[in-house]
């Protein structure tokens, strides 16, 4: 885990969403920037720590990151039972979790220090398909890197796509078939969108998160990062 230095700071902050006031954690270098941002989207456990972990991450690589908190309609629960977070996931709705991202970009946007024109998203299972679906509902991300999140079947939405996408993909998961990694290879191609997949072999799903060290693979983990953080830096920063 990524210690909390002297050079970033971080804090819980809330912002409104339609029907629902917003909670999430936002981590940001020191200086005065402008910083671009990114967006952490939780797995289906919920607005954890190794979410906010992931934000401190960015905050020393020099983004302004915010982790929004998806279950904040939910009640903002934090889990850390397979059969709740199954549940949690089940009843967020997948127009909500959209609409509360496009608020969390409305939020960034308004902190001083922050560049509005260089956003991008990271999501993680769950978290990983709201990564894939909201550059295709707005045209203020930039770059999206999804880490085995959810295809969408049939493919249309993916032509509403704005922003290049790093896929990130562990071989052996469980819950991402290679259809449908081929599913987004094809819609890449059909719909002329940058898009690029990462095969890691022997890979399990949420092979990226060091809190399970059942799934954990640290030298994919560690690749997986190097290039997420390239493919930001092409992205975002230039």
């Amino acid at each position: 885990m990524a210690p909390l230095e002297e050079n970033i700071s971080d804090r819980m902050t809330s912002f409104p969403s339609e029907g629902v006031t917003m909670s999430g954690y936002v981590a940001r270098p020191h200086g005065k920037g402008p910083h671009a941002t990114i967006l952490v989207v939780q797995e289906w456990w919920g607005l954890n720590e190794h979410i906010k972990d992931i934000a401190r991450r960015f905050a020393h690589e020099g983004y302004v990151a915010i982790a929004p908190d998806l279950f904040s309609r939910l009640g903002h629960k934090v889990t850390t039972d397979s059969n709740e977070a199954g549940k949690l996931m089940q009843a967020l709705q997948q127009s909500d979790g959209l609409k509360d991202l496009r608020a969390t970009v409305t939020y960034v946007k308004s902190l001083d220090g922050v560049d509005p024109n260089h956003i991008g998203v990271i999501g993680f299972c769950m978290g990983g398909s709201y990564a894939l679906m909201l550059p295709c509902t707005t045209a203020a991300i930039k770059a999206a890197a999804v880490f085995y999140g959810q295809v969408p079947d049939p493919d249309a939405p993916l032509k509403n796509l704005v922003a290049p996408v790093l896929f990130i993909y562990g071989e052996d998961d469980g819950w991402i078939t290679k259809s449908d990694v081929q599913r987004l290879r094809d819609a890449s191609r059909k719909y002329n969108k940058p898009a690029e997949v990462i095969t890691y072999p022997g890979c399990p799903h949420a092979f990226f998160n060091d809190t399970r060290q059942e799934v954990y693979r640290p030298a994919a983990a560690q690749d997986a990062w190097n290039r997420t953080l390239s493919f930001f830096r092409q992205h975002l920063q230039a």
